[in-house]
């Protein structure tokens, strides 16, 4: 998929470019800080990159607190908020799919320092190029609503992460260009439709969107 991904990665820069001006402008003028956040991540085989995102927390959110952010946040800025709930804080990542760093469809990239907690079985998304959107992104798009209780980031990396992962390995053992083009459609989808918050439950009941820090 990859001339379709950087085909369709270079259509939306240009299509988008009025949109991603101003949100750039939004983001500087609305708090201190630089417009977008270079989050260290790692990608196919291991390789460490930087994905792009908008900034919505401050710009010392690092200092504040653990590595994910749940609902009611006090880093998160107003229009982080925004753009968090419409997920335009993503859309830099199509950068990321022009380098080569990432696709559209495929594992989510994660932090380093969760990734050295991987299984070896787990280790297994790292064999294909993380992506903006996979099916453990649409299944918790919700994420940062489940957790729950002063560890949150224990939570995360207990209780959500080796769900995502399942959902996502047992993607990519079927994973097709047809699969890839049916994740691109929810995802759309799912960003317009009228979504229900769910409660904590809904980690059990899925067997699997986290939203990262900063």
């Amino acid at each position: 998929m990859n001339a379709l991904d950087i085909s369709i990665s270079l259509i939306g820069l240009i299509l988008l470019s009025p949109v991603l001006l101003v949100v750039a402008l939004v983001v500087k003028w609305s708090s201190p800080g630089p417009v977008l956040y270079r989050a260290p991540r790692v990608g196919k085989d291991g390789r460490l990159f930087a994905v792009y995102k908008f900034r919505t927390m401050v710009a010392d959110a690092a200092t504040r607190g653990p590595r994910v952010t749940r609902s009611g946040d006090s880093r998160v800025t107003k229009v982080g908020r925004i753009l968090r709930r419409t997920k335009v804080d993503e859309l830099p990542q199509l950068l990321n799919v022009l380098k080569g760093e990432m696709s559209l469809v495929g594992p989510r990239p994660e932090d380093p320092a969760y990734v050295q907690t991987y299984s070896p079985e787990q280790r297994q998304v790292l064999r294909v190029k993380p992506g903006i959107t996979s099916p453990a992104t649409v299944l918790h798009r919700h994420e940062e609503h489940m957790l729950n209780g002063p560890d949150w980031e224990a939570t995360y990396r207990n209780e959500i992460l080796p769900a995502k992962l399942r959902i996502e390995l047992n993607y990519l053992s079927h994973r097709t260009l047809s699969s890839d083009m049916s994740i691109l459609a929810r995802t759309a989808l799912a960003l317009f439709a009228r979504s229900k918050q769910p409660d904590s439950s809904a980690i059990q009941d899925s067997g699997a969107s986290r939203e990262k820090s900063y």
